[in-house]
């Protein structure tokens, strides 16, 4: 399977950082093909400028290559701090600006953005991997869990991706090593059944 695995964390030493090399290796070792883009280090651009909205319209090339890696995938794999609620920025624009109509999805005829978008993405599969400082207990009582919301309902249950899985690992600034290599072993683990080997 062909794997896009997207990082979104600006410290290259991060526990985020470690989750995506694990991930690559994991999803490597299973004898799966991956493009791995980390949104820092590429000093992706995440505003989205109005030229951009139309469907159809001319991309720079760095968008137009994740566009292709998105739309290509056979599954996806995303990690990110859970920061507010929210993914960072740079995730929030790569999504704004990759997740593109004609492209993740279409309107039906006659539909002009008010119903229910037709998902054209062929990912089976979806991995989501967030960290946070919040015990999950007080996540889903006091929160919600906005990040399974977004993710699972609002993008990929939108764009098609039938199966989808969520860990979010925490609390990470009262980790230990120990801790953070049992995370990672669990990481691998998921990855595993949701992308079993080739």
């Amino acid at each position: 399977m062909r794997i896009l695995l997207v990082l979104a964390h600006p410290a290259p030493a991060s526990f985020n950082a470690a989750l995506a090399v694990r991930s690559r290796q994991a999803l490597l070792d299973l004898g799966h093909e991956v493009i791995f883009h980390d949104l820092h280090a590429e000093g992706f651009d995440p505003l989205l400028w109005t030229e951009e909205f139309p469907e159809g319209a001319p991309l720079p090339p760095a968008i137009e290559e994740h566009c292709r890696d998105l739309e290509t995938a056979d599954g996806v794999v995303i990690v990110h701090p859970n920061w507010w609620g929210m993914p960072p920025a740079i995730m929030k624009g790569w999504i704004d600006r990759v997740f593109r109509p004609g492209r993740a999805y279409r309107f039906l005829e006659g539909d002009n953005g008010e119903g229910v978008p037709q998902g054209l993405l062929p990912a089976r599969a979806v991995v989501v991997f967030n960290t946070g400082n919040t015990p999950l207990e007080r996540e889903q009582e006091a929160f919600g869990d906005p990040l399974e919301r977004l993710w699972r309902d609002c993008v990929f249950g939108l764009c098609g991706s039938p199966q989808f899985f969520r860990r979010l690992f925490g609390v990470v600034c009262l980790s230990g090593v120990a801790q953070r290599q049992a995370w990672l072993d669990e990481a691998a683990a998921l990855l595993a059944r949701a992308f079993p080997a080739a």
